[in-house]
């Protein structure tokens, strides 16, 4: 009998249990596909939620701000440090509206009162809303890029204006160019045609500031608070200028912390600078030198707002006029949809209307006022008195573009 025998063999065991390197590449191979996939993956669901959560905050800023024009009459036009919304109104800021971002974005609001653009920047992510739109992926506008001397407007849609730039001071002669400088004199004594003509080549795509460009910075720095006297818009008066007749004549300007220069005063509505919703300062948008715009009563078709009972030797409060006229541009304090500009006078600092509402020749206009005007002047001043062809040593211009 065969005694059987157990057969051993230790390598063949070995290399059946082990693995061969080119199995452990494959195997290291597949792990990083799936490892990739997976950190594509959480990247591609991360930025999801990113945006979901800009999306979100920007839907309930939107709300916030209807909220904000229920209560206000009109939208924000700011932020305090808090993200909490200011505007045009007491309390400003209001506490009871502070917008929220999930990962602490960076929030930009521009806007009038009538209308915003809020932007929200996260995490190299960029959405935005506006009053009729949104969330929209991207910066709302192209930062606006002026020529030396001059300053952006935020654009209205009460006026159909978008962001526009316009000479920070009264035009000045330098060398035959109209020119936006602090030193010398405004050039005067220039009709509404030669201003025109003067604007147009001040700059590429300059042209004499339109009727709708006027009105349009003539709300913006209305809706400021730091411009009244009582530090509400719509409380006590609006400052209007050098417009006391003292000295008898215009003035130069000065640096910007200096809006009483050349006035001998220090406080009171002589003060020549305004601020915008941007944070903007124009000098002598009220007194000093009168500004022709491109506006004009077209010959025998349009007519003249105006009261009832008189013509060009009487000025008009705006309250007063019974007459709309039928001008372009609205020109107004109610029209501009402030709360309670319709009651505006020009104990408020608005300026006045003189007119003929039964006179439909040829004028053109004449906003702001000049150094001798008194209460006549202000920011919504308007003289329709003169034809295009007209000049006097108090006439003006400023150009935009």
């Amino acid at each position: 009998m065969v005694k059987p025998t157990l057969s051993s063999n230790k390598n063949n065991q070995t290399n059946t249990l082990g693995f061969t390197i080119v199995e452990l590449l494959i195997v290291i191979v597949i792990i990083g596909i799936l490892a990739a996939i997976t950190i594509v993956s959480y990247r591609g669901i991360s930025a999801k939620a990113n945006e979901s959560a800009i999306k979100a905050d920007l839907a309930n800023a939107k709300k916030q701000f209807e909220l904000y024009k229920v209560d206000h009459g009109s939208y924000p036009t700011g932020l305090d440090t808090n993200k909490c919304l200011t505007g045009t109104t007491n309390p400003s800021p209001d506490t009871r509206y502070c917008l929220k971002s999930s990962n602490n974005g960076a929030y930009t609001l521009t806007g009038d009162g009538n209308t915003y653009t809020l932007t929200l920047n996260q995490s190299s992510l960029t959405y935005n809303i506006t009053e009729s739109a949104g969330p929209t992926l991207g910066a709302a506008t192209p930062t606006l890029t002026c020529p030396t001397g001059y300053i952006v407007v935020p654009g209205s849609s009460t006026y159909g204006t978008s962001d526009f730039c316009v000479m920070k001071y009264e035009a000045k002669n330098v060398g035959g160019v109209a020119t936006s400088v602090a030193a010398g004199m405004p050039w005067v004594s220039i009709s509404q045609t030669d201003s025109i003509t003067k604007a147009a080549v001040a700059c590429t795509g300059c042209h004499l500031i339109t009727e709708a460009e006027w009105m349009t910075l003539a709300k913006n720095v209305l809706s400021v608070p730091s411009n009244w006297s009582g530090g509400v818009v719509g409380s006590g008066y609006i400052y209007s200028g050098h417009n006391d007749n003292t000295p008898e004549n215009a003035l130069a300007t000065s640096t910007d912390d200096d809006g009483y220069s050349g006035t001998g005063q220090t406080a009171g509505n002589q003060k020549r600078t305004l601020k915008l919703t941007n944070g903007e300062t124009i000098w002598d948008m009220a007194g000093n030198v009168a500004e022709w715009t491109a506006g004009q009563t077209a010959d025998g078709t349009v007519s003249q707002p105006g009261v009832t009972s008189k013509a060009y030797s009487s000025w008009n409060e705006y309250p007063t006029l019974d007459v709309a006229g039928s001008l372009a541009v609205n020109i107004t304090p109610a029209g501009t949809g402030l709360s309670g500009a319709g009651s505006w006078t020009s104990t408020n600092g608005i300026g006045q209307l003189i007119s003929n509402r039964t006179e439909k020749v040829l004028h053109g206009f004449i906003r702001g006022g000049c150094w001798g005007d008194g209460a006549h002047a202000g920011v919504l001043y308007l003289a329709l008195d003169i034809v295009p062809s007209g000049t006097g040593p108090a006439l003006g211009f400023r150009v935009a573009r």
